[in-house]
């Protein structure tokens, strides 16, 4: 809302006074929120975003264009957008009445949706997925920040919604075992590579199971090279086959962030870990 004030002035007899100070103010006849459905993002993440749009006026707004930045920024002499339209996912309500598509687009401008019309005392909504890409900044209290702009037979209306990287590990297990075939009463290791692509390390909490089959015996473990003791850093039960790490004993650093200079890319190098598991078959 836009706020006013007026003043009046008094002359009588040479003197002159002056009244209060009169604030109004002026209700828009068309307003915009943009909100961010999830409120934090990861790698390799889905964005949703919901524009509202209200009509206050007695007329219906016709020929309307709304763009969205996609959350673009400069970096060096270059503009990055850290966020991907996801194509056919916009979703267009007038008054809360799910519409024919409207037209969209994706330009150097970002997203385009064109031509639509919002009704007289009315509003309409677009709901829109977007996705995570090679630009998206990822580094502890990282933010991207998109802009709606409405256009048209009207004066610009903007909307703008800020969401913050998630602060957590992202972990992945790749198990592989060797060697293949494995020959009767021989020996076969199993190596698990465990990465985390998240920002903040694991320091607690992770557990690693596995049933062995067919069970091994004289088993032997080690992490990150150090070797482990069994009862202590982990439990075997030779009956079942059943291996599990101890509680805080599976450890992985953050993941590191490089941006190219050139190009803007964002480069993802994981925190590793490696348990290593020996037995005999």
């Amino acid at each position: 809302m836009a706020h006013f004030t007026n003043q009046a002035q008094l002359t009588y007899n040479n003197t002159v006074t002056v009244s209060n100070l009169a604030v109004g103010e002026i209700q828009d006849v068309l307003s915009m929120s943009k909100t961010a459905v999830n409120g934090v993002y990861t790698s390799s993440d889905t964005v949703t975003y919901a524009v509202n749009i209200i009509n206050s006026g007695s007329q219906d707004l016709t020929g309307l264009t709304l763009t969205d930045n996609l959350g673009a920024y400069v970096f060096n002499s270059a503009t990055l957008v850290p966020l991907t339209y996801s194509q056919g996912s916009v979703k267009y309500f007038r008054n809360n009445v799910l519409q024919a598509p409207p037209t969209v687009n994706v330009t150097a401008d970002g997203l385009v949706i064109t031509n639509f019309t919002v009704p007289a005392n009315g509003s309409v909504t677009f709901l829109y997925e977007t996705e995570t890409n090679e630009y998206t900044p990822l580094e502890p209290n990282s933010t991207i920040t998109n802009t709606a702009e409405l256009t048209g037979n009207l004066t610009a209306v903007t909307a703008s919604e800020t969401i913050d990287v998630s602060a957590q590990p992202e972990l992945s297990i790749l198990k592989s075992i060797s060697p293949i075939p494995v020959m009767e009463n021989g020996t076969v290791t199993y190596t698990f590579v465990i990465e985390n692509t998240g920002n903040m390390p694991v320091e607690s909490g992770a557990v690693i199971t596995d049933v062995f089959n067919p069970i091994i015996s004289n088993i032997t473990a080690s992490f990150n090279g150090t070797p482990w003791t069994e009862g202590t850093d982990f439990t075997y039960d030779l009956t079942t086959g059943l291996f599990t790490t101890s509680q805080d004993k599976v450890t992985v650093g953050a993941a590191q962030y490089s941006q190219d200079d050139i190009t803007g890319e964002i480069g993802i190098t994981p925190g590793t870990s490696t348990l290593v598991i020996t037995g005999t078959i």
